[in-house]
């Protein structure tokens, strides 16, 4: 795989990653309150294990919200101010039928 050294092709990747990782977790299950904490923890947690065995020079920050679909209003924001020619960071939603699972993870290059 080749080197990444623009936001645009960290976040390709990065979002590639989190997809992966949501469905590896969370699956086709429905939503339930006592699983999120373990959900959570386990989106993150895969999401760092996959990108650090990359080997990429970066370093990784990833978050995850679990929501149940009720019909009320997420609404996130984040800002960086960091190297954009060698930073990125990305943001992806996923959704099945009982709610969403919004992911960012940033990746910070290490000189």
């Amino acid at each position: 795989m080749e080197d990444f050294h623009n936001g645009n092709e960290v976040s390709h990747n990065t979002a590639s990653v989190s997809m992966k990782c949501i469905e590896n977790v969370v699956g086709g299950d429905d939503y339930s309150a006592n699983l999120v904490n373990k959900w959570t923890a386990g989106i993150v947690e895969r999401c760092l294990t996959q990108l650090v065995k990359q080997g990429k020079p970066y370093k990784y920050i990833v978050t995850c919200a679990v929501m149940q679909k009720t019909g009320a209003g997420l609404h996130t924001a984040n800002s960086c101010y960091w190297d954009t020619a060698m930073d990125g960071s990305t943001t992806v939603r996923w959704e099945n039928r009982t709610m969403y699972c919004v992911v960012s993870v940033f990746a910070v290059a290490v000189a």
